[in-house]
């Protein structure tokens, strides 16, 4: 299941250091954009991940997570929720730690898989939100 318990979403978020952002956003009114330079601004090492771009907010940006170029404690998912099994498929090959699906992001049998292959997963969360209450 899911972690909703704020202790467990605490410690990821302390613990935590390489976050891959699936869905980044060059464009500015964009959440994913928001977010990735909140995340910069509390100094999380932010991998922006979107085949369309090449930079995002000065980080260059990867076409998908096995092209990140660190280990990924995060995967910050910013994309409709028919698109998350693949990018569980991707976290698991990577040996991610956490998948973190984002408000609106729901895909019960996709988070089961990460489950069962290691991973934490949060479902329907802010990150963002998260951290400006938990931290």
């Amino acid at each position: 299941m899911p972690i909703e318990d704020d202790s467990k979403i605490q410690n990821i978020l302390r613990t935590s250091k390489t976050v891959a952002l699936v869905g980044a956003s060059e464009n500015p009114n964009r959440d994913s954009h928001r977010i990735m330079r909140f995340l910069l601004d509390q100094e999380y090492d932010v991998h922006p991940v979107n085949p369309q771009y090449e930079n995002v907010l000065g980080r260059k940006c990867v076409p998908d997570l096995a092209s990140v170029p660190a280990s990924i404690d995060i995967v910050d998912v910013f994309r409709n929720a028919d698109a998350v099994p693949g990018i569980v498929d991707e976290a698991i090959a990577v040996k991610a730690k956490v998948l973190w699906l984002q408000f609106g992001v729901i895909h019960e049998e996709a988070a089961r898989k990460a489950e069962n292959h290691g991973l934490q997963v949060i479902m329907d969360h802010c990150i963002a939100v998260d951290h400006r209450r938990l931290i």
